[in-house]
């Protein structure tokens, strides 16, 4: 199954100021004009070897992925601020999912560039923007959420 479901289609009303397409459980979400991938870091163990004394061993423990962060966009309908509101509601067991964030050439053509799937992800942050009768606010200003692994495409 491809990361990206039906992406052409999709693609109906995607303006090219919004180059990131985001896609949640196949439903396409909202349109962003900045993204963040997330910092990867792998901690390590120190192990200091009897009479080595010129160095010390660091072994691979772990890797920590870091949060993905989603800025300045525009929405499609309400479903990734119900998501979020599932999570502030504490049901985390039905909170996870498929996040897809493609990001578009800004050609006219608007063939994506690439493609990053996120596994088992939850939103962890939301800040709206700020409201002004005389301006024309984007519908979110930042989306941050953690994952379980990526792949990009």
């Amino acid at each position: 199954m491809p990361v990206v479901p039906s992406l052409a289609s999709s693609l109906y009303d995607f303006n090219t100021t919004f180059r990131f397409l985001v896609i949640v459980d196949g439903i396409n979400s909202g349109a962003f004009t900045e993204f963040q991938l997330p910092t990867l870091t792998v901690e390590t163990q120190d192990i200091k070897e009897g009479g080595q004394n010129a160095y010390v061993h660091k072994l691979p423990v772990r890797t920590t992925p870091g949060t993905v962060t989603l800025k300045h966009g525009v929405l499609y309908g309400s479903e990734l601020f119900a998501w979020y509101m599932q999570v502030m509601r504490g049901e985390m067991a039905d909170a996870t999912r498929q996040v897809v964030v493609a990001m578009f050439d800004i050609s006219v053509d608007q063939e994506p560039i690439m493609i990053w799937g996120f596994f088992r992800a939850y939103p962890i942050k939301w800040s709206g923007p700020a409201l002004k009768a005389d301006d024309r606010a984007v519908a979110i200003e930042t989306i941050e959420f953690v994952h379980h692994g990526f792949i990009v495409e």
